[in-house]
């Protein structure tokens, strides 16, 4: 008859993937993490680019008026 041990049973089913690795962060959150770590430089870097920034719109503003 039919002998249970003969017939081989799998541990696994074939057509269960495996686990997906851990998503990729966002650019966003690792830019953020980059920011903490390197504070001096990129507060200087948004000092330096708010300064440009105002330094340009009072310009165009004194060209045009």
């Amino acid at each position: 008859m039919n002998n249970p041990s003969s017939t081989p049973v799998p541990s696994q089913t074939p057509n269960v993937p495996p686990e997906s690795p851990k998503p990729q962060d966002s650019y966003v959150k690792l830019a953020m993490r980059n920011m903490v770590r390197k504070k001096g430089i990129s507060l200087k870097h948004f000092f330096l680019t708010t300064v440009g920034l105002l330094g340009f719109l009072v310009g165009i503003s004194y060209l045009t008026r």
